[in-house]
């Protein structure tokens, strides 16, 4: 039951939170918010599951207990974690209390709310990753857009309400997009399944052609099918061209809302592709590898390019996150055992990572009340620790050894390498590229906005920053270099849960 009372504790603490006044709410959000944490790590030192849960792995801490009866359907509420959602809920539970510290200074109004709202979106994060049931896991994963989107248009900048709008329309369209086509590709299984539970589909649809549903052919069902959602989860990515919402919303949200859609929010997109397009439908994966490689250099070179045009630190990390999404999805098409480990391991590094470029960015703005590059110089004479923790998180970004990223985009390019689709070296060299351009956008920001003589182009004074924005910037520099220095604190168990994949698109089967 450590699943439900990981859930149970995240869901009662943004309800109190909530209902407190504005004096008590951070501290009591940053108290309260603690509790998943403790529940996360007792969940991470008793896992006991091995292999892939939707392939006939155990799942540690699971859960099933009836729900509804959908016509021949049954609806369960089923829960568990393997290999590779346990290191997502870590995370998760981790930057929850990091944001809402990060949040002390520059959220002053409606603070109940603010707090209140952040723990809400942690607990539909963590459903997000531990439901076994699409039913429940689609209500979870919808129920993140509401806390979203309110803390984008009710805290956020002057284009608040744009933005919000935009990446609400975004994000339900894509869900509906894969919605039907999910539904559709268990309804073609006809009696293969009698619930909408992940494991009982994915090992069906392995041993089970689809039946033709509304004169579609079953193998244009599973491909069509797996087109639409790779564009539904893409959008959440996002990978190009469905990346448009993803600036607008980073830049007008305040930095702890940033801070969970870039570290966790984005990682339900490559999460749920990885379950769904590159677990359950395996084969189409395989047919599809070389349009699927593009689109993953694509993003990759077009969002470092964008990145590099960007005068707004905010954006520039923002850009960097699609560039960073792109070689997750070239991992996962590589179908090797470094690739699909390294893609998995990618997320997590990346999850880390941009949390704190942004909280470094949200820091400086709390000070200077500017992030345009040209409006900055010599921050390092100001703020000596938090321009350390910025040189230490963009050289993680680049690749920099003894950091949890080189690590995760070592595997990510010897998995590619080592692809057997068309051309896939060339894909994997190009893509490599990328860490050039990556290296070319953060040093000239930091050359630009840390060294130099001092200026601020605004009418506040650059001082250092208190200990509670500090704080989490240190958390987390020391979990990035814990995890390049010892990545098997996660890469072992991931390596279990995706080998039963890599043995399958193999032609090895379930």
């Amino acid at each position: 039951m450590l699943i439900e009372l990981l859930l149970a504790t995240a869901f009662v603490a943004g309800l109190l939170v909530l209902l407190v006044d504005d004096e008590v709410a951070p501290r009591l959000a940053f108290a309260l918010s603690l509790l998943p944490l403790l529940v996360s790590l007792a969940m991470w030192a008793g896992f006991d599951g091995h292999g892939n849960v939707l392939l006939g792995g155990q799942a540690a801490f699971q859960t099933v207990v009836p729900w509804l009866q959908l016509g021949p359907y049954a609806l369960n509420w089923h829960v568990g974690v393997d290999g590779i959602s346990l290191p997502l809920v870590l995370l998760t539970t981790l930057l929850t209390p990091l944001a809402i510290l990060s949040a002390w200074t520059p959220i002053d109004e409606r603070q109940s709310q603010f707090y209140g709202l952040v723990l809400l979106i942690e607990t539909a994060l963590l459903g997000v990753f531990v439901a076994l049931d699409f039913v429940v896991w689609f209500v979870f994963w919808e129920a993140v857009l509401i806390p979203m989107y309110f803390l984008i248009a009710i805290w956020g900048g002057p284009r608040r309400r744009y933005a919000s709008v935009k990446f609400l329309i975004y994000t339900n369209v894509a869900s509906l997009l894969l919605f039907i086509a999910f539904v559709a590709l268990v309804f073609g299984l006809g009696d293969a399944v009698s619930s909408f539970e992940l494991p009982a589909i994915a090992q069906a649809l392995q041993t089970t052609a689809p039946s033709a549903l509304a004169g579609v052919p079953p193998n244009t069902l599973k491909t069509v099918a797996f087109v639409a959602m790779f564009i539904g989860f893409g959008v959440k990515v996002p990978i190009v061209p469905f990346h448009t919402w993803l600036p607008d919303a980073h830049v007008e949200a305040p930095t702890p809302a940033s801070v969970i859609l870039a570290g966790v929010l984005l990682k339900m997109g490559t999460y749920a592709m990885l379950r769904f397009n590159f677990t359950m439908l395996a084969g189409v994966a395989r047919s599809l590898a070389v349009p699927i490689a593009i689109v993953a250099v694509v993003s990759v070179i077009y969002g470092a390019m964008l990145a590099l045009a960007q005068q707004d630190l905010k954006r520039i990390v923002a850009y960097s996150s699609i560039s960073s999404m792109g070689y997750v999805i070239l991992g996962l098409v590589a179908y090797t055992t470094y690739g699909l480990g390294g893609a998995t391991f990618q997320m997590i590094s990346h999850g880390l990572l941009s949390a704190l470029l942004f909280m470094v960015v949200g820091v400086i703005y709390n000070t200077t009340h500017t992030r345009m590059v040209g409006d900055l110089s010599g921050l390092a004479d100001r703020m000596p620790i938090t321009v350390a923790v910025f040189v230490a998180g963009a050289f993680g970004y680049m690749g920099l050894p003894l950091m949890s990223g080189f690590v995760a985009e070592l595997f990510v390019f010897l998995g590619a390498f080592g692809a057997s689709f068309s051309a896939a070296p060339v894909f994997t060299a190009v893509a490599m590229f990328g860490i050039v351009i990556v290296a070319g956008y953060l040093l000239f920001a930091m050359q630009r906005t840390l060294f130099g003589a001092y200026r601020v182009d605004t009418d506040y004074e650059a001082e250092r920053a208190p200990l509670h924005d500090i704080a989490p910037l240190l958390v987390l520099v020391l979990v990035v270099v814990a995890l390049g220095v010892a990545p098997d604190l996660f890469y072992n168990m991931i390596q279990g849960a995706v080998n039963p994949i890599v043995h399958l698109a193999a032609g090895g089967g379930v």
